[in-house]
């Protein structure tokens, strides 16, 4: 991990982190590094989109201020979800693409996410470079003056061509569906509706009124327990929920069940394999993935290949060995014949494809998973304290103790986050009492030797 980007770009608390001076830096220096083969005379132009937080329009007009002092165009797509970015860069031909957002995190963060010209986001070493042209030689960044000056331009309909994009996409089924569409007062807002008025499903939208301080309040994927009630409650046939930037989506079956990001891979993996549209009847996931989705997938004679956590190492994989869909627990997953990254709303219209194809109802599915008792827990630590975790000797021997107490039937996973401080603990095994007596075991050791007091 970079000095300034984590595991999904850089990020912080807005504006006394996430600094306008830093936001000015990066528009520089991604600028330069990410356009610096291009045609001599020829101005470079990086489309900007972004999420609905309130600090997102300070950190625009910064990001703005810096591609367009280095003489390169700036070109906004307003409110969209972070997937659009990523498509709409190879489709304006632009040669970069900036979000602004911190995705799941709540109002006070904020985070700017680099895509190439290519739709993908940028691998460690170019990352690398562009920290290493703001932190070590900021004299390198040459401004421009007079004419040489970047232009700043708007895309108006980018949400609409984003929404035409996913469209091309569903094979639904005339249906009679009932749904229910969280959209976290993020991103989504701005294209939730008309992509399921274009889909012909009758959608109710929820959390759609962002304010620019109600993004992720109580409410999108990692807030779901309101849109269970809701389904259940009110009769739908199923729930999706999505997070700041709409770049995850969990869903709800209709018995107000939560449907995770490994349930969703697995059941549109199989739909995939029976269609002849599974690359090499494999799917990529992380080490967090439960062991009843790993049961699930062998049953139904479908390959797994499990990656570090994160979004971009999963993309790597699956760029490396030709397969085409991947993905997280938390709703990240990628389709690689139609996206270059993770997207919500894509992965929702997979879903409301087979469901209608199928004629079953999404319980049924959730009814043929046997999950392992699993349990995660964040630790806040201080930042003064990250990466010391497995060096102290008292978590080690927790860990070594959990481990004991589990034995063969369970496994137990530790790591820090790469966008928050926070370590997290994760544990898995048969037995959901000796899941919690040896997550609680590991979580007390980290609070008493590294523990924030927040």
């Amino acid at each position: 991990m970079g000095r300034l980007f984590g595991t999904d770009g850089a990020r912080g608390v807005a504006i006394t982190e996430l600094t306008c001076e830093l936001a000015m830096n990066i528009g520089r220096a991604a600028a330069i590094v990410l356009t610096k083969h291009k045609t001599a005379g020829s101005k470079a132009k990086i489309l900007i989109g972004k999420d609905t937080r309130v600090s997102s329009d300070i950190l625009e007009a910064a990001l703005i201020s810096g591609i367009m002092s280095v003489g390169a165009d700036a070109v906004t797509l307003g409110v969209v979800p972070t997937p659009a970015v990523a498509y709409l860069v190879t489709k304006e031909m632009a040669d970069a693409g900036v979000m602004i957002s911190a995705s799941h995190n709540s109002v006070e963060y904020n985070g700017i996410k680099l895509f190439a010209g290519t739709g993908f986001k940028l691998p460690d070493e170019v990352e690398n470079e562009i920290e290493a042209l703001i932190l070590d030689t900021p004299e390198r960044m040459e401004l421009m003056s007079g004419t040489a000056v970047g232009r700043v331009s708007e895309l108006t309909n980018a949400a609409e061509t984003y929404v035409k994009h996913l469209v091309s996409a569903s094979a639904i089924a005339p249906n009679d569906l009932r749904i229910v569409a969280d959209c976290a007062n993020g991103s989504a807002s701005a294209t939730a509706l008309g992509l399921f008025s274009k889909l012909g499903v009758r959608a109710d939208i929820i959390f759609s009124e962002p304010d620019g301080c109600n993004i992720n309040d109580g409410c999108g994927s990692t807030h779901i327990e309101k849109l269970c009630e809701r389904v259940k409650n009110g009769g739908y046939d199923l729930g999706v929920a999505f997070d700041g930037d709409a770049d995850r989506c969990l869903a709800v079956d209709d018995k107000g069940r939560i449907v995770d990001g490994d349930r969703l891979i697995a059941i549109i993996s199989s739909k995939m394999k029976s269609d002849g549209a599974l690359r090499n009847d494999t799917a990529v996931v992380t080490v967090m993935s439960n062991l009843g989705f790993h049961t699930y997938m062998k049953e139904h004679g479908i390959n797994t290949v499990c990656t570090a956590v994160g979004d971009r190492y999963v993309l790597e994989r699956m760029l490396k060995d030709g397969f085409n869909i991947g993905g997280e627990q938390s709703g990240h997953i990628i389709f690689l014949d139609h996206a270059t990254t993770g997207d919500g709303q894509l992965t929702a219209v997979k879903l409301l494809s087979l469901l209608t194809q199928s004629g079953r109802r999404l319980s049924e599915y959730n009814d043929e998973f046997t999950d392992y008792p699993q349990l995660l827990e964040n630790v806040k630590i201080t930042d003064n304290k990250k990466g010391l975790w497995d060096k102290d000797e008292n978590i080690l021997a927790a860990i070594k103790e959990a481990e004991t107490a589990l034995g063969a039937d369970g496994r137990i996973l530790v790591r820090e986050s790469g966008t928050e401080p926070l370590l997290r603990v994760m544990i898995e095994g048969k037995d959901a009492d000796k899941v919690n007596r040896c997550t609680k075991l590991i979580a007390d050791a980290v609070r008493d030797k590294l523990g924030s007091e927040d």
